[in-house]
């Protein structure tokens, strides 16, 4: 097996993974004198059958049998005190890591969006798991064989013989079945990671699939995948089965072996039976480790997969570096000369953005489709950053915010709106758990939607499900908006706020939208709407990836009132 990597102390992953070390240090010491203790059995047979049955002697065998309890004893409470370490340690490490995979995981997807990974925070359970099992502590343990070797070759020289030759073999028997299943395993985990990926896009839209009739060829599309992933782990189960019936043939075929020659040397008198019996006993002490070590192999395979992958994540999106604390932002924006195009691609699909607005102001801004319009929105909002050009908020390019401070100043309602699960109440107040109910309950009447969550069967307690399904578009969307003005923020980007409201809802959306500029909140809105406009101080119109058009209200759309309807479609 290929090592890890090498260990870079400076490293995210690498630093959690030395939160252990003082754990580990003690549970290793620990291991010296479990592994002495391990002695206790054979020494006690060994003392049986060479001292106690020709002697015929029972106070001896009281006080032999009463000192093994006892020493049994301590082993057995090293190894629980040492399985506590252990897992206490992996609880350790994965409190070090955890979050941190989470932010890393948060900012990977944002970059690269549409990427699954749905691994990721498995990996972390891998790590974890192998820190609390028997497969790490069997590895230490392992690092005692040449003290059973030594032992072997004290009762004799051929008994130290065979324990280096089983040894060998059972290491030798692992490396096999690892070259001989990595790739298939591999494979395997890569096609049920796809089936997995597909049939869960499938059934999140179980309601065209059924309305459509597209259950059987998205089912055939899954079963394609999933049996890909049956065919190589049968491969892989095929090969793996190979070595472990060779690997328990040559367990067995050794423990016999060393039996036999053990009562060969017993006949010629070159050792005792007692001693015939300890040798065998010794060795299997010996093996147990090498043992655990292979039917934990496919954990390590795991876990190193699982490292590399999560090492890969948090070195290209880790903590973000320090930044000074900036003050809270009046809300005076300003562009110039922006581009932007997706993370991860190349193409510029908005450029030559440049306008301000004053703390307070609201800009429209419409076009077709494909304008970017959405764009331009994640750019305002710090979601994605423009790949040229200048975007300063009260004078401070926003790339200078600290990202989470920055969060708490902006307020965002995305053209699909997510919601999360939780009450109505949390979802509000941004899941924040020092949140006042006064505060959300102000905000819910500044939005214009307090007696629309009145009416709700809980109220502001009502627990709205996964993604808010238990809501209707246009609950999910003011909702959304009250969200978005929660803090009373500087700045609030909303994409097409009013696309599930009706006529009453976007009643109440003007007025909100009025309540909050009145108050100092700098508010662009993107819409198809016409009518929309009504409530913003200034236009921009956006066309072939380029502003057409930016200027006072009024002025905008006497140019554009002949078109306006091609440029909202």
């Amino acid at each position: 097996m290929k090592p890890f990597a090498k260990f870079d102390r400076g490293a995210p992953l690498n630093k959690a993974l030395m939160t252990i070390f003082p754990a580990a240090r003690t549970a290793f010491a620990f291991g010296f004198f479990i592994n002495l203790l391990l002695f206790v059995s054979p020494l006690y047979m060994l003392q049986i059958y060479d001292r106690v049955i020709p002697s015929r002697n029972s106070t001896t065998l009281i006080g032999l049998t009463v000192i093994a309890l006892y020493l049994i004893a301590i082993y057995a409470a090293l190894e629980m005190l040492r399985g506590r370490i252990m897992s206490r340690a992996s609880v350790a490490f994965d409190k070090s890591v955890g979050r941190k995979v989470f932010t890393a995981l948060h900012r990977s997807q944002l970059a690269q969006p549409g990427v699954d990974r749905g691994q990721t925070l498995r990996d972390v359970d891998t790590l974890r798991d192998l820190v609390a099992g028997p497969g790490l502590t069997a590895i230490a343990d392992a690092r005692w064989t040449p003290l059973f070797i030594g032992v072997c070759f004290m009762m004799h020289p051929w008994f130290g013989v065979l324990g280096i030759v089983a040894a060998c073999l059972l290491v030798g028997l692992t490396l096999l079945s690892e070259m001989r299943t990595t790739a298939s395993l591999r494979a395997a985990n890569q096609a049920s990671a796809r089936a997995s990926a597909y049939a869960e896009a499938g059934l999140r839209n179980g309601e065209a699939l059924q309305a459509m009739n597209m259950l059987a060829p998205i089912r055939a599309g899954w079963a394609r995948f999933h049996d890909d992933a049956l065919q190589h782990g049968i491969a892989a189960g095929e090969k793996g089965g190979q070595i472990a019936a060779a690997t328990k043939f040559v367990r067995l075929a050794l423990q016999t072996a060393i039996l036999g020659f053990g009562a060969y040397l017993a006949i010629q008198r070159e050792i005792s039976p007692g001693t015939m019996i300890a040798a065998s006993i010794i060795i299997g002490r010996m093996l147990a480790p090498v043992e655990v070590i292979i039917g934990h192999w496919k954990h390590f395979t795991n876990a190193r997969g699982a490292y590399r992958r999560l090492s890969g994540l948090l070195d290209a999106y880790g903590a973000e570096p320090a930044r000074v604390a900036l003050p809270r932002p009046q809300g005076r924006l300003e562009l110039e000369q922006v581009a932007i195009a997706p993370p991860g691609g190349r193409q510029i699909v908005l450029q030559g953005v440049t306008f301000t607005l004053e703390a307070g102001e609201s800009l429209g801004v419409v076009g077709p489709s494909s304008a970017g319009k959405s764009c331009l929105a994640r750019v305002l909002c710090g979601v994605w950053s423009p790949v040229a050009g200048a975007l300063r908020l009260d004078g401070a390019e926003l790339k200078h915010w600290d990202p989470e401070a920055l969060g708490d100043h902006i307020g965002y309602l995305p053209q699909d709106v997510e919601l999360f699960a939780g009450s109505v109440a949390q979802n509000i107040a941004r899941f924040r758990p020092d949140a006042d109910d006064a505060a959300i309950i102000e905000i819910a009447r500044l939005a214009g939607c307090h007696d629309m969550i009145q009416r709700l069967p809980e109220g502001y307690n009502t627990q709205i499900g996964e993604g808010g399904a238990a809501l209707s578009g246009g609950q999910r969307q003011r909702i959304g908006l009250a969200r978005a003005f929660f803090g009373m923020p500087a700045l609030v980007v909303l994409d097409e706020p009013n696309a599930n409201l009706d006529a009453e809802g976007e009643a109440s959306l003007l007025a909100a939208m009025r309540r909050f500029r009145n108050a100092g909140t700098t508010i662009v809105v993107i819409t198809h709407r016409p009518s929309m406009l009504a409530g913003v101080d200034k236009v921009l119109v956006l066309a072939e990836g380029r502003p057409r058009l930016f200027g006072e209200r009024d002025e905008v759309l006497a140019k554009i009132t002949p078109t306006l309807p091609a440029i909202a479609a």
